[in-house]
């Protein structure tokens, strides 16, 4: 048996983005990765800017008790900018992009 790390599937609702999200990375960091730009600003889970609603899956977080009410948990609202995937997960996050390309012309190595 190896240790290998694992992945999982993350599809975001309702444009059906499909991101990879991998062994220690967060939802957010995934979506990024991923091309896709969310709602987003502390990234430390307090600013709840990032918050959206978990439709499957399970998740874990990196920090104890992340900036939410234990109603909004029970209601199923994550913050991705903490959430680590524990399974394939869906969410509905309505405002998710894909990131427009960057408009500055490559710079050559070295400059």
């Amino acid at each position: 048996m190896t240790d290998e790390p694992r992945a999982f599937a993350m599809v975001i609702e309702p444009n059906g983005h499909f991101v990879a999200v991998k062994d220690g990375e967060t939802l957010l960091e995934a979506a990024l990765r991923a091309g896709l730009t969310l709602p987003r600003s502390c990234r430390n889970g307090t600013c709840r800017a990032c918050m959206c609603r978990l439709v499957d899956g399970e998740i874990a977080y990196r920090i104890e008790w992340p900036g939410l009410t234990a109603e909004e948990k029970a209601e199923g609202w994550i913050l991705p900018c903490v959430a680590l995937a524990r399974s394939d997960v869906t969410i509905d996050q309505p405002d998710a992009r894909e990131a427009a390309p960057d408009p500055r012309p490559a710079r050559p190595r070295g400059f």
